[in-house]
C-alpha cells in the first residue's frame, strides 16, 4: 500500500510538471496559475503545494526534468586527448539535433528562452539562466585557448571575446530557428555558421575549407564593389 502510495504522488508530480510545460508554453509562465496548472493535470492546488514551494520550485523542477541544449555533457576536461575543436562540435551539433528531434527540449527551451520574465516570483530564474550561460562560455574559451596553442595560432580576437562570440551564435541559432523550424535546417547551419566563425578566428581545420571557400567565392563574384 506505501509502495503504490508514493508512485501515485510521483504520477501526480509528472502530470503536474507536464501540465506546466504546455501552459507555459502556450501561455507564459506570468500568465500560468498554480489553480489552472493543477486543473490541467487533473489535481488540486494543493497537490502543487505538497510537491513544490512556489511556482519558481515548480519551474525548476519542470527543469531538472531535461537537460536543455547547450549545457551538454561535452566537456573539455573528460576529452583531453581529443581536439577541443571536435570536442565543442560534437556537443554543439548534439544540442541542435535535440532540438529538433526531442519535444520535450524543445518544449522547455522555448519556454526557458521565450515564455519568462526575470521578475516577481520567478526572478531567481535569472541566476539559473546566467550560471549555465557563464558555464558553457568558459568552456568555450578553454577550448579555444587549446585549441589555438596546440594548431600554434593567435586567435584574431582575445578568447573570452570568441567563447562570448561562439555561445551568441549557438544560442542564436537555435531561438531564431524556434521562432520559423520553416526558415532554415538548424544542423546544416550550425555546422556551416561554426565553421565559418572558426575561420575568422584563424583556425584551419579539414573540411573547412571546401564547406566555406565555395560560398565565400560566390559572394564575391555577386559583389558590385
Amino acid at each position: 500500500m506505501a509502495r503504490r502510495t508514493k508512485e501515485e504522488a510521483l504520477a501526480t508530480r509528472h502530470r503536474l510538471l507536464d501540465a506546466a510545460e504546455l501552459l507555459f508554453q502556450q501561455q507564459g509562465v506570468s500568465n500560468t496559475s498554480l489553480q489552472q496548472i493543477a486543473e490541467r493535470a487533473g489535481a488540486t492546488r494543493g497537490a502543487i503545494y505538497w510537491h513544490f514551494k512556489d511556482k519558481a520550485d515548480l519551474f525548476h523542477a519542470m527543469m531538472e526534468r531535461v537537460t536543455l541544449p547547450l549545457e551538454a555533457d561535452a566537456r573539455i576536461e573528460d576529452h583531453p586527448d581529443e581536439n577541443p575543436l571536435d570536442v565543442i562540435e560534437r556537443g554543439m551539433l548534439g544540442a541542435l539535433r535535440q532540438v529538433t528531434t526531442d519535444p520535450q527540449v524543445r518544449r522547455v527551451f522555448e519556454v526557458a528562452t521565450q515564455k519568462v520574465e526575470y521578475a516577481g516570483e520567478t526572478a531567481s530564474l535569472h541566476r539559473r539562466h546566467l550560471e549555465s550561460a557563464n558555464a558553457c562560455v568558459a568552456d568555450f574559451e578553454k577550448a579555444l585557448r587549446l585549441a589555438a596553442r596546440r594548431a600554434r595560432i593567435k586567435l584574431t580576437v582575445p578568447a573570452p571575446m570568441a567563447a562570448q562570440g561562439l555561445h551568441a551564435l549557438i544560442a542564436g541559432l537555435i531561438q531564431s530557428w524556434l521562432l520559423d523550424p520553416e526558415a532554415f535546417a538548424l544542423v546544416p547551419a550550425g555546422r556551416r555558421n561554426f565553421n565559418a566563425f572558426l575561420a575568422g578566428l584563424g583556425f584551419d581545420r579539414p573540411g573547412m575549407r571546401t564547406e566555406t571557400t565555395p560560398k565565400l567565392v560566390a559572394a564575391a563574384a555577386n559583389d558590385p564593389q
